[in-house]
């Protein structure tokens, strides 16, 4: 009975691990593919505003 006390907690850990990664890969695409680029693309953009910002406020 050891080697089942053993085996358990990996063969839980393995499959918790096998479904995240099937969710990941599901969960890529879409219909909402668009909305998630343009989220993207507007964190983006606004990092790069406030980084010019603070580099010219760096330089002076």
């Amino acid at each position: 009975m050891d080697y089942i006390a053993a085996l358990f907690p990996p063969a839980v850990m393995a499959a918790g691990f096998a479904w995240l990664i099937v969710t990941i890969i599901k969960s890529q695409g879409g219909a909402n593919k668009y909305k998630e680029d343009a989220a993207v693309d507007a964190a983006f953009a606004a990092r790069a505003a406030g980084n010019g910002e603070n580099r010219a406020d760096s330089a002076v």
